[in-house]
């Protein structure tokens, strides 16, 4: 049962983070499991905010132009905006950490292309989490998580402010990264010949081959209307091969992604090893049209083989078919992450100038939970995080799965909160205005 520490901040909050540390090797137990989470520092106050509003930043938001981009085969998940939440009816919050980013390049690639992405793509915490922070670092592996928090002016509402809280992953030295046992899992189904696609799938990897040390190894599984293992397990010495055999792919077919999958987890079994990173990479435009293609029998497969030490990641390229819900599903059920690339600098982002935080895990199924004090907030909002909120309980039950930290990764979550005496969102009710001055104004009724 892993370790589920509470901390305090400063009588505003109550935040607990749980999570099932793991080695960097990427295997249960090693020097991070059971570990703690380092403590919990006080909101801090910055600046303005600590005089009022005056130093806050307002702005009108910007019109809209134009209807969102029409992408009717692509599928998103649908789970509407956060609400307000008043504190006296719900006081905890509880949401699983997100370190994917798929819908910041997603809507980048859009609005270069001048439209505007549909709504369900815009995912709030991905936005915020594309970037890196310099949230305050752990100071040891044996604690590889820190939590850092600050309260902040809220910049569209002088009435609320944002509680942000910021998570960070230890970071060993590079030459400290276990080694790779790596298959690369390719969709080249007939669509994948388009632009921007099988293409920027090669030359994105090919930047990780050229990374690989002799001690990694890289496994090539292609699929369309069958599958076929291109490489065989190969050392990342040879790294002459691996590219030949990368760039020898070609597109044709239909898209028999699950027989490619279970190819590619027996390819990483067969050479599974404990000390190392195994993983499998699954390259696609779109959705599974052959074989097991439900996506609740795909993430229940992917988890089954997470279960066994074989983690999942997903990269998704094109727009016309893309299926966002499952890649994030399957990422989620397979500790990895879901990126989309929309150039070959973001295939280098993701694949070599963030490697270690991509492949390697700090913490598997890391979990918040933000429990909020009435006598000082009336109101709160989570903003994003949507398509991870969980209940209550699911906090402390290890049978819930959750999101998944990688070394030297920043996650950041905001509350946009309401001061407690401050203009609520939220109209208090009949009977809560009333008690509020004349306890019983309404005697004899008993209900409204």
């Amino acid at each position: 049962m892993p370790a589920v520490p509470r901390l305090r901040a400063a009588g505003l909050v109550l935040i607990g983070l749980t999570a099932t540390l793991v080695s960097a090797c990427g295997g249960g137990g090693g020097p991070y499991a059971g570990a703690p989470v380092a403590g919990l520092p006080p909101p801090k106050v910055t600046g303005a905010l600590a005089g009022g509003m005056s130093g806050a930043l307002l702005a009108k938001a910007a019109e809209p132009r134009g209807a969102p981009a029409a992408l009717p085969a692509a599928q998103f998940p649908q789970a509407g905006k956060s609400p307000v939440v008043r504190t006296a009816e719900q006081l905890v919050s509880t949401f699983s950490l997100d370190v994917d980013t798929a819908s910041y390049a997603l809507v980048r690639r859009l609005l270069n292309d001048g439209r505007l992405p549909p709504v369900d793509a815009v995912r709030i915490e991905e936005m915020v989490n594309y970037f890196p922070y310099a949230w305050p670092a752990p100071e040891a592996r044996s604690r590889p998580l820190q939590v850092s928090t600050a309260l902040l002016p809220t910049p569209w509402n002088p009435d609320t402010r944002l509680l942000r809280i910021g998570i960070r992953g230890w970071a060993p030295a590079t030459h400290e990264r276990p080694p790779a046992n790596l298959v690369f899992l390719i969709d080249v189904s007939g669509s994948m010949d388009a632009p921007g696609r099988l293409g920027l799938l090669q030359k994105s990897l090919g930047l990780l081959v050229e990374r690989l040390r002799p001690e990694d190894r890289v496994a090539i599984v292609s699929y369309a209307g069958g599958v076929r293992t291109v490489l065989e397990p190969t050392s990342g010495r040879e790294r002459t091969k691996i590219l030949a055999a990368l760039d020898g792919l070609a597109a044709g077919g239909s898209t028999a992604g699950a027989a490619g999958l279970q190819q590619a987890y027996r390819l990483a079994r067969e050479h599974f090893d404990r000390q190392a990173v195994n993983r499998v990479i699954l390259g696609t435009d779109g959705d599974f049209n052959v074989g097991l293609s439900d996506p609740a029998g795909l993430a229940q497969y992917v988890s089954e083989q997470r279960k066994a030490g074989v983690y999942l990641s997903v990269l998704t390229v094109g727009l016309d078919n893309l299926h966002d819900g499952t890649a994030q599903a399957l990422a989620q059920a397979g500790n990895g992450n879901a990126a989309y690339l929309d150039s070959v600098q973001e295939g280098r982002r993701v694949l070599v100038e963030q490697l270690a935080a991509t492949m390697i895990p700090v913490a598997d199924d890391a979990k918040v939970q933000v429990e909020f004090n009435p006598a000082e907030v009336s109101e709160y909002r989570l903003l994003g995080y949507e398509t991870r909120a969980l209940a209550r309980a699911d906090f402390t039950n290890d049978a819930v799965d959750a999101g998944d930290l990688g070394v030297g990764h920043t996650v950041t979550a905001l509350y946009e909160i309401t001061p407690a005496g401050a203009r609520a969102r939220i109209e208090p009710g009949r009977y809560e205005a009333a008690a509020a001055t004349v306890p019983n104004r309404h005697p004899g009724e008993l209900a409204w």
